[in-house]
């Protein structure tokens, strides 16, 4: 279980104008600029949850990352972590965490991956029974096979990765922190990433916390959604929820015999060219049904399907609406 009640930070950060006259001035006088990162944040995660971390750059995310793994204290607030505060019992909260930065690694870069793994056994003193277990089934699942003998300088990016999530879970850890783990990948290894954290969720109930842009991980990991912004959280729903509230607008694409098509009340043509047309509809003016009607009455249909919004035009509202 993840409690944070009223977490609050604030940065105090160096400023001056460009110039060697300002330069020459921040010598003898500084100005600082305070940064309000987090403000009352407030949020539960219960056991075996898959939750989106989602945000604009500077909205806070990473700060509440680094509060919940204990890099960082926060100024004001409390946060209890399976019955841990993480910046006061460190290594009893460490043993019970995976974090994966993807921008970070925790991989030695010039020794095979498998010396990393062994160094990283002895510092979680992770039994070797069990050690050899998590090792044979994170080199099954994420496919590491003879990548582990390799150097890390000499590894692609993807095979890093995997590489990174297998090392942040071979001591166990029932909670898994995910930062951009699928940033720079192919659309090969982002899959086989995603795939893989599915599994790991429904096997062993690890509670996956996923901080990233990237909408598809966030339509194809998670249910629940947490919106920061302003170092305030926003909204906090199902992804389900959140669709059915913004994505109101729908494309149909068809195909038909008969003269080219018309607009009619609450539909409004994007393109009809040779019996092919791209409609656009509001559903909360007109239902689909009502919209095929329509097209219906003009046109004999032979072919039509329709598509909704994207996550990512979903997030996009939900940032103009908040205004972050």
């Amino acid at each position: 279980m993840i409690q944070l009640e009223n977490i609050s930070k604030t940065f105090r950060v160096a400023r001056r104008e460009a110039g060697l006259k300002a330069a020459a001035k921040a010598l003898f006088r500084k100005e600082y600029t305070e940064i309000k990162a987090l403000q009352n944040l407030s949020f539960t995660i219960g056991d075996g949850e898959m939750v989106g971390y989602i945000g604009p750059n500077g909205a806070g995310k990473s700060s509440t990352i680094k509060i919940m793994s204990g890099v960082m204290t926060p100024d004001s607030g409390s946060c209890v972590i399976n019955g841990h505060v993480p910046w006061k019992e460190r290594k009893e909260h460490v043993r019970e965490i995976g974090v994966v930065f993807g921008q970070r690694s925790q991989l030695w870069w010039d020794v095979p991956v498998i010396d990393s793994f062994e160094l990283l056994r002895d510092i979680y003193r992770v039994e070797q029974q069990a050690y050899g277990r998590n090792l044979r089934e994170l080199t099954e699942l994420l496919d590491l096979g003879d990548i582990v003998r390799t150097p890390v300088r000499q590894l692609s990016l993807g095979q890093r990765m995997r590489c990174e999530i297998a090392a942040s879970l071979l001591h166990d850890p029932e909670i898994l922190f995910l930062d951009e783990p699928t940033i720079g990948l192919d659309a090969v290894s982002k899959i086989a990433v995603r795939d893989f954290i599915r599994t790991v969720n429904r096997e062993k109930g690890t509670t996956v916390i996923l901080t990233t842009h990237d909408m598809q991980d966030i339509e194809a990991l998670t249910e629940r959604i947490l919106l920061i912004g302003k170092g305030q959280i926003l909204l906090d729903g199902s992804l389900s929820a959140l669709k059915s509230r913004y994505s109101t607008k729908r494309t149909l694409t068809v195909d038909y015999d008969g003269n080219a098509l018309g607009e009619a009340e609450h539909i409004t043509v994007l393109q009809d060219h040779c019996g092919h047309a791209k409609l656009l509809i509001d559903t909360a003016e007109i239902s689909v049904s009502q919209a095929i009607a329509a097209i219906s009455a003009q046109a004999e249909i032979r072919d039509l399907s329709v598509t909704g919004e994207s996550v990512e035009e979903t997030v996009v509202s939900l940032y103009q609406e908040f205004a972050i």
